[in-house]
């Protein structure tokens, strides 16, 4: 062995192990996961590769194949883990209220909000795939990308509903309403991407909410 390949052997950084057993490989594709997600956010869909995200998660080419067919199932499976993740930390933020909280629609709308733009700001990779690149990425998307949207939209519409029923929502179409309000979250989340308002995800989710129950219009004092 040549000098220069000994050196080459001692400096060339060492590759993660094959995984081995269900939880090694859970494991394994949360990693190539990850780092697709920071690819495909930094270089768009179209110019990622298979291999950038090999090169990211610090593994071989092959063994990405190992867990996905191809680039577009990489792609429909961190989409799919990153709608889960989001509809979590929702679900989970709802079930923290207390009692008296949980009685009132507004308020669970107002945490619903809130808790969304905390998760888009805790990771703005996703905002980027979601809301900018999606857009680009042609008709084989459509289909899935459509899915994600109506499962937001979906859980946005049961609060609507709940506020119909209790006169706290003006009576409309609950679907039609349900998609404005994910439209305006999501134009909101995709401008704070590049423009700091000086807001926290608090104030911004009481912004929407606001806006969404009262409309623009100042309230006049009572009498």
């Amino acid at each position: 062995m040549s000098a220069a390949t000994r050196t080459a052997t001692r400096t060339a950084p060492a590759r993660p192990p094959r995984a081995r057993g269900e939880g090694a490989k859970e494991a394994r594709r949360g990693l190539i996961l990850a780092a697709a997600k920071e690819v495909f956010a930094r270089a768009g869909y179209h110019d990622t590769t298979i291999g950038h995200v090999a090169k990211a998660a610090g593994i071989s080419y092959g063994s990405v194949y190992w867990y996905f067919d191809s680039k577009e199932a990489l792609f429909v499976a961190l989409m799919d883990d990153l709608e889960a993740s989001l509809r979590q930390h929702i679900g989970v933020t709802v079930e923290q209220l207390d009692d008296a909280a949980t009685a009132d629609v507004v308020a669970v709308f107002r945490e619903a909000v809130r808790a969304t733009f905390e998760f888009f700001e805790g990771d703005r990779d996703l905002v980027k795939l979601l809301f900018r690149d999606s857009l680009v990425l042609g008709n084989q998307f459509d289909r899935h990308l459509n899915g994600l949207y109506e499962g937001f939209i979906g859980d946005i519409e049961v609060a609507v509903q709940a506020g119909q029923q209790l006169g706290e929502v003006i009576e409309a179409p609950s679907r039609l309403v349900a998609f404005s309000v994910a439209a305006l979250i999501g134009q909101v989340a995709l401008r704070r991407l590049t423009t700091d308002d000086g807001l926290s995800a608090e104030k911004a989710a009481e912004f929407v909410v606001t806006l969404v129950l009262e409309g623009l219009r100042p309230r006049k004092e009572q009498p």
